[in-house]
């Protein structure tokens, strides 16, 4: 089982996550992150840093 705690930090009474939310499948699906980019796993979206 994957811990959840490396997903969400706990701020006060919220549950906060430091992922970002993919812009084509929306809430729920968080982008990985890579060295030079962030992508989706689900649908292949891919953002490059600058």
């Amino acid at each position: 089982m994957v811990s959840r705690y490396k997903y969400y930090n706990v701020e006060g009474d919220k549950a906060v996550t430091d992922k970002k939310n993919c812009p084509r499948c929306g809430a729920g699906v968080y982008m990985a992150q890579h060295k030079d980019r962030v992508s989706c796993g689900k649908c292949g979206y891919t953002e490059f840093n600058n």
